[in-house]
């Protein structure tokens, strides 16, 4: 059975935008995943930790068969493939997979909370966000609503081509 999930996918370090395209690419090669849509690319200015180089973010609407879990360790081995490296919360990164929402679930273990806990709060995932699935319901409102209540200071386009991850 085939489940809808969305993803949040950013960088700053080395070609961010190759290492999401990647990442994308690897997903959607796998019989238990399909990318459905993904966002423009954007530029955004560091969170959380402000003295590091801007980030690039976009999101990506998949189908998958993996359950939340799966999916969530599907996503850190093509992170660690990648050679991520976690040494810093909020810190400078080469590439960052989030699982944002899968279908309606509300979940809340260890490793997973769905949805994400601070995608509502963050522009920078709103936005591309508001690109591919501007009504979908996150936390009892449509991401469109939740993207007008965010300060979008300083995000911009980087490629309008919502084809940029395919090379």
């Amino acid at each position: 059975m085939w489940h809808f999930a969305t993803l949040g996918l950013g960088g700053n370090l080395g070609d961010p935008a190759a290492a999401m395209a990647h990442a994308l690419q690897r997903l959607d090669e796998r019989e238990d995943c399909r990318v459905l849509d993904v966002s423009r690319l954007y530029r955004t200015p560091p969170w959380g930790k402000t003295d590091q180089a801007d980030f690039y973010n976009a999101c990506a609407a998949i189908e998958t068969r993996l359950e939340p879990e799966a999916l969530l360790f599907a996503c850190l081995d093509i992170e660690r493939e990648m050679k991520r490296v976690r040494s810093e919360r909020w810190g400078p990164r080469t590439i960052d997979i989030d699982i944002l929402t899968y279908g309606d679930i509300e979940l809340h273990v260890d490793v997973l909370t769905l949805p994400h806990p601070r995608m509502t709060q963050r522009a920078f995932v709103l936005l591309p966000l508001a690109d591919i699935r501007p009504d979908l319901a996150v936390s009892g409102r449509s991401v469109a609503s939740w993207l007008s209540a965010s300060d979008q200071t300083g995000i911009q386009v980087a490629n309008e081509n919502r084809a940029w991850w395919r090379g």
